[in-house]
């Protein structure tokens, strides 16, 4: 790897293009291998990825925000054009609107990968964007294949090297040049046209972190979708010829002066040498439950410690231990009220680690739908046990959190828990029993149990069969078969939610 440094220059400088980052970003795009040439641990990755999301996407088709996206989308038909998860196989959309509605089927139940370190992020949500944009040129599953280890490889890069939230900036914006350069990659477009592109896909996704913070809306679940649909609107104008605001990261007026650490900005981002294996999408991870990442190893510890509390009235007190993104994000030092409403959203309510522990050391398990359900989060006996329990940071975790060895970073906490009789039960988890280092490491057999659990219902046995199959064979689909990616559904079912909704614009 190099360690490329990144600061900020004067425009008197007149930085030379080559050494931009955003330039430096598309190189490593341009120069990523054929699919045949690709790690075959990173290959076999992506395929589990390309699963994960087609898992939690179909799960989420029946839910508010996921259908108004696809209306959106629908309201758009084009040729060739690229497929909508939900609607029926013969449709085809514009690629940036299929993007923007399997983006958010993707994202809705923050349910799928993650990756953390000085900044967070879901890498999975570069994958709707590039396989929009495959189905709609024509490519084929192993250019898909290359898009995405590239976009991956660029994302954990900007995410190892840039602290985006300590400025309240929201993630997206790492996102963003992320997917661009993956188009660049599936595409096999020219360094100089994903440079521009990089740069305008950064330059429009920029934005506070106010998506995640007090009442949590939808547009949680929106934000990735943009970025993804900003990125595709990006590349087109790049290959028309347009330039962008440049340099967007390095200019006096730019990204790091204005946004991030002023004038003085000064990050490091580690980028592979040229030729050498692009293996990012390793040090990702995927989600066992249906919460914030960090909150992944508390419901395991939860589900451990119920053994050993006894009944839970005589709980006097719960303080977890934990590092400073999990108390300031999703803990109470965030300090944020709503994170102790019985009347929150769904969106609030994933982003409280009080809330979810509180349900997982009840019930012991955790479900997407039942553990967030309104009469669930309202019950007396959960309200008053989630009220008893907050966060601290703890200077050891938060040092683990960040430690350079993907395989020792803890991402969990230490919960201690008084009784009324003054009692005190503890226990701790490092990280989650899905985590590459954890109890249970997902393998394909856990993303593909993962897939047919969530599919329980909405897709046949006999398609699930057919989805997997195509899934794993990915790197030898031609454009044609692309469209076995997205499970065939009840689409009459589907389209009869569609149109309780009101309408909008289009």
């Amino acid at each position: 790897m190099i360690d490329h440094q990144v600061r900020v220059h004067p425009s008197a400088d007149r930085l030379p293009r080559e050494e931009q980052l955003a330039w430096k970003l598309a190189a490593v795009a341009t120069g990523t291998q054929d699919a045949g040439d690709l790690d075959p641990e990173a290959r076999e990755m992506a395929v589990n990825r390309v699963i994960d999301n087609a898992s939690v996407a179909v799960a989420s088709l029946t839910r508010r925000p996921v259908a108004v996206a696809r209306a959106q989308a629908l309201s758009h038909p084009a040729g060739p054009g690229a497929s909508v998860f939900g609607a029926p196989a013969a449709t085809r959309t514009s690629p940036e609107w299929a993007a923007w509605a399997n983006g958010t089927a993707v994202r809705e139940l923050d349910f799928h990968d993650t990756y953390l370190a000085a900044d967070y992020s879901h890498p999975g949500d570069n994958i709707p964007p590039l396989l929009a944009v495959a189905q709609h040129t024509g490519r084929s599953g192993a250019d898909l294949l290359r898009g995405v280890i590239a976009a991956y490889e660029i994302h954990v890069a900007l995410v190892k090297g840039i602290c985006l939230h300590q400025h309240r900036i929201d993630h997206v914006a790492h996102l963003s040049a992320a997917t661009a350069c993956g188009l660049g990659a599936l595409l096999r477009l020219p360094t100089e046209t994903v440079y521009q592109a990089v740069q305008q896909a950064v330059h429009t996704t920029t934005a506070t972190r106010q998506s995640r913070k007090g009442e949590i809306s939808s547009w949680k679940a929106y934000a990735p979708a943009f970025a993804g649909k900003a990125a595709i609107e990006a590349v087109d104008r790049a290959l028309r010829g347009e330039t962008s605001p440049s340099p967007i990261y390095e200019g006096e007026d730019g990204f790091l002066a204005w946004m991030l650490d002023g004038p003085d900005a000064a990050y490091t981002v580690p980028l592979p040498e040229p030729g050498e294996a692009r293996r990012a999408i390793l040090d990702t991870y995927t989600k066992e439950h249906s919460a914030e990442y960090q909150a992944q190893a508390i419901i395991d510890l939860a589900r451990r410690l119920r053994e050993k509390t006894g009944p839970l009235d005589r709980v006097r007190s719960v303080v977890l231990h934990t590092s400073h993104h999990t108390h300031h994000v999703i803990g109470s030092g965030a300090n944020d009220p709503q994170k102790y409403d019985p009347s929150a959203s769904r969106e609030t309510l994933d982003h409280s680690v009080p809330y979810i522990f509180a349900v997982a050391l009840e019930d012991g398990t955790w479900h997407h739908e039942h553990s967030y359900a309104p009469d669930r989060a309202r019950r007396p006996a959960t309200v008053d046990l989630w009220r008893k329990i907050t966060t601290v940071e703890d200077a050891e975790w938060t040092r683990r959190y960040h430690d350079p060895d993907p395989l020792r970073r803890a991402f969990g906490g230490r919960a201690v828990i008084t009784l009324d009789d003054g009692s005190v039960i503890e226990d701790e988890l490092a990280v989650a029993d899905a985590h590459p280092a954890g109890a249970r490491p997902f393998d394909r057999a856990g993303y593909t149990a993962k897939f047919r659990t969530l599919a329980e219902g909405i897709v046949t046995p006999g398609e699930q069969d057919r989805f997997l199959t195509a899934a794993a064979g990915l790197d030898t689909l031609d454009t044609a078969g692309l469209a076995a990616l997205f499970p065939a559904v009840d689409t009459d079912a589907v389209a009869a939610y569609d149109a309780t909704l009101p309408k909008g614009l289009f």
